[in-house]
């Protein structure tokens, strides 16, 4: 038994020593471990002082950046400011542009620009461009096709607009005026301003041309309302004449025949010096020339870019029209001294009936002439002088008035129009200078 007690008991020893050799070895696996650990963590800072100048420099970093980052706020907020204020500038001004020019769709800056941009600028609604037709004119349409119709569509080339103030005690004139003219393939607008147009039905001709009536409204303001460039653009001279012409003398194709071969762009007929009542002598008919310069209201001619300019010209609320025709050598398309003149070979009479405003005297010349007529119109004049009903004074009166202002309108225009050169005036200072020396 004692072997055996032996064997355990060295069992048992060995046991405890193999325990006693871990427990000494087991702190120095822990140090081993530690430095490990230590050797394989980031280094600290040198001391706090460097660690507190870091965190500092990383704060500034980050405020930095957030200040520039506002900043660009900020800016992008003004730009998109700018740019909305820009943009409703100019949608008001689209707006403005079109309520002023209701017919055009065709400007001088969409000529300057690119295709694209014109085509674009040019657009009228949501319509394609091919279906947009910006001109009109004034013939009359069939309500169906018709030989003559057919006819008349194929001599539609060099048609001329003649547009007259008519009233029913002119209607022996004007029916001399429009034998003369709708044979030469005119179309003819009547202005009908003593409102008077059934008068006008025996006529053969009156259901041919266009009627307009509005009671006591001159010349200039019919044109104003009812030839806008855009509807007589078709036309290659628009003939703006009175009614109290005599035509005896004048064709209207010799007459714009000579007008085509001199260039004019602005011209009138010669007036009679014998049987004409004459405003400016340099109106007069000057016996062996062609034609001369110079063009008055009561007989213009202009061409189709001219009336472009002229009809703008015209004030809407200046219905007398005073003073324009000093202005006229401004819508000239060039030089005044060549393109406006007076065809002295086809010449007129002015009778210088006073219409508006009431009857007045009526003057008559050779044949025409009847003393009984003349005496009893004198007599009415004098009794309506004597009632103060005198309405023609009043009407010269208020014509007077509306060319003054006209003259005061057009001085402001020129004045604050700095971009405005008047191609004019040039030669007048080159002359005074030549004058002095």
């Amino acid at each position: 038994m004692e072997p055996g007690r032996n064997k355990q008991i060295e069992v048992v020893e060995e046991a405890h020593e193999e325990q006693q050799q871990q427990q000494e070895h087991a702190p120095a696996a822990i140090n081993a471990l530690r430095r490990l650990r230590r050797s394989s963590a980031p280094a600290p800072p040198a001391d706090a002082s460097a660690a507190a100048a870091t965190a500092n420099g990383s704060g500034r970093d980050s405020c930095s950046k957030m200040r520039l980052r506002l900043h660009l706020l900020i800016l992008c907020l003004i730009i998109l400011f700018l740019v909305y204020n820009m943009a409703s500038y100019q949608h008001k001004q689209t707006k403005l542009e079109a309520k002023s020019r209701p017919f055009d769709t065709i400007t001088v800056s969409d000529k300057v620009s690119s295709k694209v941009s014109k085509r674009s600028a040019n657009r009228v609604g949501f319509l394609p461009h091919g279906i947009v037709e910006p001109y009109s004119d004034m013939e009359l349409k069939p309500l169906w096709l018709t030989r003559s119709a057919q006819s008349k569509d194929s001599s539609q080339k060099d048609r001329c607009l003649l547009a007259i103030p008519a009233g029913i005690d002119q209607k022996r004139s004007v029916d001399a005026i429009m034998k003369k003219f709708l044979p030469e393939n005119f179309t003819v607008m009547l202005f009908h301003y003593d409102g008077n147009v059934d008068g006008w039905n025996d006529l053969p001709w009156s259901k041919s041309v266009i009627h307009i009536a509005a009671s006591n409204q001159t010349k200039w303001w019919f044109a104003k309302r009812f030839l806008h460039p855009s509807v007589v653009s078709m036309y290659e001279y628009i003939f703006l004449w009175d009614e109290d012409l005599e035509v005896d003398n004048f064709h209207p194709r010799r007459y714009l025949n000579i007008v085509k071969s001199e260039g004019l762009e602005i011209s009138q007929p010669g007036l009679d010096p014998k049987l004409s009542e004459i405003h400016h002598r340099i109106t007069v008919r000057k016996k062996g020339w062609s034609f001369h310069r110079w063009v008055e209201g009561m007989a213009p001619v202009f061409s189709r870019s001219a009336w472009r300019c002229a009809w703008h010209l015209i004030q809407n609320d200046l219905i007398h029209g005073w003073g324009i025709d000093y202005k006229f050598g401004y819508c000239a398309q060039g030089d005044r001294t060549k393109n406006i003149g007076v065809v002295d070979s086809e010449y007129i009479v002015h009778r210088g009936v006073q219409t508006l405003g009431g009857p007045s005297v009526k003057r008559s010349h050779g044949k025409n002439n009847d003393p009984l007529h003349q005496k009893t119109a004198e007599a009415q004049q004098q009794m309506r002088v004597k009632a103060g009903l005198d309405m023609r004074t009043k009407v010269r009166r208020y014509s007077r008035s509306e060319l003054r202002d006209f003259q005061k309108r057009w001085e402001r225009a020129t004045r604050e129009d700095r971009a405005w050169v008047d191609p004019f005036a040039r030669p007048r200072r080159k002359r005074k200078r030549t004058d002095r020396q």
